[in-house]
C-alpha cells in the first residue's frame, strides 16, 4: 500500500496513546469497594472499556454490556468513581510502547498533531500533563467538550478547527470499532493499532485503512504533504 500523504493526525487516548486500565481499574473498586459490592480483576474491567466513563460505571454497578442501574445508585456510583479517578489519573497508566519518540518524529517532520478522546476534559489534560506528551498536540478535543463524542465525526472537525487544517488532510489513529466509525462518518483514513482495547473487533471491517501493530510502524504509512487548509467550521 501507497504511503498516506497526510497533513495532520488525530490520536485517540486510551488504547492508543496511553494504557490506562491499571487506574481505570483501581478507580472501579474503588467505587465497587465504597458501595459494599466484590472488587473485580484488570483483565474484567478492562472489558469494560470502550463507550466512555459512565458506561464503565454502569457495567461494574450490572454486569450487563449495556444494563441500566437505578440512577441513583448510579449517580452515587459516579461521584465515587470520578473522585477517584481524577486524584489518581496517572499513578499506574503509563505510555504504550514507541509514543513519545514517534510523536517526537511526527512532530519534527511537520504534522500538526491532536488527541481526540471521550474521555472527560477533568481527566484529558492531566493525563497528557503527567505522562509528558501534552505539547506535542496543538490541539486536545475531550468528549465533554462537544455535543456528540465519537463514533460521531464532530469531534474530528472540531479538532481539525482548531489545528487549522483540512479534514481532507488528516487521519485518525485509534483502537476501537467508535474511532474507525467516527473516521469513516468524517471521511478520513483510519490507521488502528492493534495492541488496543477493541475486545476482538474486525477493525478492518469496521473501517481501518491501515492497521499497525506497533505504534513506531505509524511514520513508515504516511508522508507529509504540508497541506495546511483551514477547516470550514463544523456545523
Amino acid at each position: 500500500m501507497s504511503r498516506l500523504p497526510l497533513a495532520s493526525l488525530l490520536f485517540d487516548l486510551d488504547g492508543t496513546l496511553v494504557d490506562t486500565v491499571p487506574d481505570l481499574a483501581d478507580a472501579a473498586n474503588h467505587m465497587l469497594a465504597a458501595l459494599g459490592r466484590p472488587v473485580q480483576d484488570e483483565a474484567t474491567v478492562a472489558g469494560w472499556i470502550g463507550d466512555g466513563v459512565p458506561r464503565l460505571i454502569k457495567r461494574a454497578l450490572t454486569g450487563q454490556p449495556f444494563g441500566e442501574p437505578d440512577a441513583a445508585l448510579f449517580a452515587e456510583a459516579q461521584a465515587l468513581y470520578n473522585a477517584h479517578y481524577e486524584a489518581h489519573v496517572a499513578c499506574r497508566s503509563r505510555l504504550f510502547p514507541g509514543v513519545l519518540p514517534t510523536l517526537e518524529t511526527l512532530r519534527a517532520t511537520g504534522f500538526r498533531l491532536a488527541c481526540v478522546t471521550n474521555k472527560a476534559r477533568r481527566f484529558t489534560g492531566p493525563l497528557l500533563e503527567a505522562l509528558g506528551i501534552a505539547p506535542y498536540f496543538g490541539a486536545v478535543v475531550s468528549g465533554d467538550e462537544v455535543a456528540r463524542a465519537k463514533p460521531d465525526p464532530l469531534p474530528l472537525f472540531v479538532a481539525c478547527e482548531r489545528l487549522g487544517v483540512s479534514p481532507r488532510s488528516a487521519a485518525l489513529v485509534g483502537d476501537s470499532g467508535n474511532d474507525m466509525r467516527a473516521a469513516r462518518a468524517a471521511a478520513m483514513p483510519a490507521l488502528a493499532v492493534s495492541y488496543g482495547y477493541h475486545h476482538g473487533a474486525d477493525l478492518k471491517g469496521l473501517g481501518a485503512t491501515v492497521i499497525v501493530e506497533a505504534f513506531s510502524d505509524i511514520p513508515s504509512c504516511i508522508r507529509f504533504t504540508g497541506d495546511f487548509v483551514r477547516a470550514e467550521a463544523a456545523s
